[in-house]
């Protein structure tokens, strides 16, 4: 008791209080952690087809292997950084579908710790615990477990988001301008995984100024730290950018980054679908931050003035979802770091009879934490499944290339094929919503591509979730008739796709 007392007033005079090492590097927390996360994400491990959008990542990793650069050889609006993480996964000896697997959950346990962490502010030491478990058990839910985007950037974004929520409890702290400078560093490798980040980042910039305008900073002091921040986060962009303009690709660089997401529409019913369920499936988490509170007791040793930058924070990170209404559930990833966070005082055990809204979140996140990815895999099909697929195909190219009009992308990657477009992602050519934010004419990129004779051609013969451009599909359907024979069909999962190889002349 009388260690306590003098812990707490040490901590009241300003004197750093020293945890033992175990606990300041969270072992009890990782001997948690690790075990959860790879039990639910076990189902999901080695399967090349899990996510669409992860396995294109991974094969442009590997064509960056072997010479080729983003934008240029092969498209997407992804920023580089992400690609350059999956060019890193063929750096090392192993299969790489396990590899960026295994990445994605290293950087999940250690975004979970982070999380446990900021979450210490407000709330028990064990229920700050649970809410870096929270974190581990929504990630399936929202399909966001393995290697979508979010996944790599909530990381340095969660510990960008610690640092500025320790100075706001910093009173006339010295070092903030460099606290501020690492802060935004990080933000800014952050966005060269997801240009989203920008919302957070203003929102922890404002944060920032205002600490500073509370320790009596000056104007013209106030106006050169936001530059100099501002600066700071947006570097990383600029030198890629400076890269591809030494390079001769600007002009590529900045339509793909910058110019196709103006041009992308919105399939509105499949669109406000996916709002309706993510609604539904936060619920949990509205219980726990919006009612929750309003029963539960204040906890000793908490620091609840830094209440309102972490729900700036939560409403920067919801405004980045809602902002572009695609509304995909992955696109939930960098939510919920802040909502764990601001969900913890409800994860502690000591308010007897309220204990039902932690109870009800994590049990919600263990029970969707299972359905979710057995009824993906159920959907995606199996890995021996994918294998039998590429060798089906890879025995009819006879040195052509291949063409996925419609299916995995992956199968360009397992088969070894050449691509006979940068357009490699399926969907930027075949469905609706991507026809104006290509740079180019879909139609006729199609008919290029068809020209050039590719051996076989995948075309999906169930029905897609997401509205198809039809002049296309259409264009695909005529040339297959005319000059192709179907000789196969293919079931990955509950999906069936028509193989199509060359006629012979």
């Amino acid at each position: 008791m009388v260690a306590r007392i003098a812990a707490a007033a040490r901590r009241d005079a300003g004197i750093v209080v020293r945890r033992p090492l175990g606990a300041r590097l969270g072992i009890g927390s990782l001997a948690l952690y690790l075990p959860v996360a790879l039990a639910v994400r076990l189902m999901m491990l080695g399967k090349p087809a899990f996510q669409s959008d992860e396995q294109f990542y991974l094969l442009v990793g590997q064509r960056m292997a072997q010479g080729a650069l983003p934008y240029v050889d092969i498209w997407d609006r992804k920023p580089w950084g992400l690609f350059a993480i999956y060019r890193a996964v063929y750096a090392l000896p192993f299969d790489p579908v396990l590899t960026y697997q295994l990445l994605g959950l290293a950087c999940s346990v250690l975004t979970a710790l982070v999380i446990e962490r900021i979450a210490r502010h407000i709330a028990p030491a064990r229920a700050a615990r649970m809410a870096g478990l929270a974190y581990l058990l929504w990630q399936p839910v929202f399909n966001v477990a393995l290697g979508q985007s979010p996944v790599f950037y909530n990381l340095p974004v969660a510990v960008a988001a610690l640092i500025v929520i320790r100075a706001q409890v910093r009173v006339g702290d010295p070092l903030l301008m460099r606290r501020g400078l690492e802060a935004m560093l990080l933000l800014g490798l952050a966005m060269q995984i997801k240009y989203t980040v920008v919302f957070e980042g203003l929102a922890f910039g404002l944060m920032l100024l205002a600490r500073g305008r509370t320790d009596g900073w000056s104007a013209t002091r106030l106006a050169f730290a936001g530059m100099a921040w501002a600066s700071m986060a947006l570097a990383p962009t600029g030198l890629v950018l400076l890269g591809y303009t030494h390079a001769g690709h600007a002009q590529e660089f900045v339509q793909a980054n910058f110019l196709s997401i103006m041009g992308r529409s919105t399939d509105l019913p499949h669109a406000f679908a996916n709002l309706g369920k993510e609604c539904l499936a936060l619920i949990p988490f509205a219980l726990a931050i919006l009612f929750a509170p309003k029963r539960l007791r204040p906890v000793r040793g908490t620091r609840p003035a830094v209440m309102p930058g972490l729900r700036i924070w939560a409403l920067a990170s919801i405004g980045g979802f809602l902002l572009f209404g695609t509304w995909y559930d992955h696109y939930l990833g960098p939510v919920l770091v802040p909502l764990c966070v601001l969900a913890a005082p409800a994860l502690a055990r000591d308010w007897p009879g309220e204990r039902w809204y932690g109870r009800l979140l994590l049990g919600a996140g263990i029970l969707g934490a299972i359905v979710v990815p057995v009824a993906q895999v159920i959907e995606k099909g199996s890995a021996a499944q994918f294998a039998a697929t590429t060798r089906t195909i890879a025995g009819e190219l006879h040195g052509r290339c291949l063409y996925v009009f419609e299916g995995d992308s992956a199968l360009y990657r397992t088969t070894e094929a050449c691509i006979p477009t940068r357009f490699a992602y399926p969907s930027h050519l075949n469905a609706m919503n991507e026809a104006n934010a290509l740079g180019i004419d879909p139609a006729g990129e199609v008919k290029r591509i068809l020209r050039t004779r590719p051996g076989v051609v995948v075309i999906s013969e169930t029905r897609r979730p997401n509205q198809p451009n039809s002049r296309t599909r259409e264009i695909v359907l005529g040339t297959l008739h005319r000059d192709y024979e179907r000789y196969a069909q293919t079931r990955l999962g509950t999906r069936r796709f028509g193989l199509w190889r060359l006629r012979e002349r």
